[in-house]
């Protein structure tokens, strides 16, 4: 699947959110305002429009998917599907590993993802058929030889239901937990896909936090599933697991369904 344009626009897509994000970031805009103009609020916005006034004028057979204005329908096959800032909280909080998630649909399955970060410069593509690249350098997962000694991130334990962190909680302990991470959002799978983690387990994800992820971590050798192990779409209920190293899909599968 040749893609060149659509990379191209997904770069410039980036771009625009970047500089929407960038003032808003570690700024005084929600000590001086009321209401819901904190400063994650109208950069999601801001970052938002930016790249649907560009799938407009360039797109406008293509359906979008957004966070903050929702979906317009398409003629096409084809979805874009947006989140301007993945990691509210660590954008709130001054830490730059919140990201810009930009997917690709056709069919209901992302050929193409972004992660962007826009304090960091860091920007990972991953395009089905290609391998992921940050920044134009090509990365890969890491191998695991077995799971006591992988490393887990997850966004955090109050995401779960009780019955979703039992789960979590199994397949954790069989990790080397000491090194598990909490907190990250998009950027977990990011490291993921870089070699500096081995799994990411999630629950409760909306197609806008997880599109993005699936091609940067599989162009990466990486997996990426819902928690049966099966492939991700536009349909998939929000459980999300992202695996370095394939060879421990199935043990990270059974450790997910066990009760303890």
């Amino acid at each position: 699947m040749k893609l060149d344009a659509e990379i191209a626009l997904a770069h410039r897509l980036a771009d625009a959110a970047r500089e929407a994000i960038r003032p808003y970031f570690r700024s005084a805009v929600a000590i001086e305002q009321k209401d819901d103009a904190s400063p994650v609020t109208l950069a999601d916005r801001e970052a938002e429009e930016a790249m649907r006034r560009i799938l407009t004028a360039e797109m406008p057979q293509d359906g979008v998917v957004g966070e903050e204005f929702g979906i317009r329908d398409g003629i096409s096959n084809r979805q874009w599907v947006l989140d301007p800032i993945d990691g509210t909280a660590a954008f709130l909080a001054g830490r730059p590993i919140f990201g810009t998630l930009i997917a690709l649909l056709v069919d209901g399955f992302p050929v193409l993802g972004v992660i962007d970060q826009a304090i960091t410069g860091e920007r990972w593509l991953g395009v089905a058929g290609q391998p992921t690249t940050l920044n134009g350098t090509e990365v890969h997962t890491r191998a695991c030889k077995d799971l006591s000694s992988a490393t887990i991130g997850t966004t955090g334990p109050h995401y779960f239901d009780d019955h979703q962190g039992e789960h979590f909680m199994g397949l954790a302990a069989k990790t080397d937990h000491r090194r598990m991470v909490m907190g990250g959002d998009c950027y977990n799978y990011a490291a993921l896909a870089t070699g500096q983690l081995d799994i990411v387990c999630e629950a409760g994800l909306k197609l806008h936090d997880f599109a993005a992820l699936v091609p940067v971590v599989e162009g990466a050798g990486g997996v990426m599933c819902d928690w049966n192990g099966d492939p991700l779409h536009a349909g998939s209920d929000g459980h999300v697991l992202a695996i370095g190293d394939p060879a421990r899909l199935e043990d990270v599968i059974e450790a997910l369904s066990c009760h303890h």
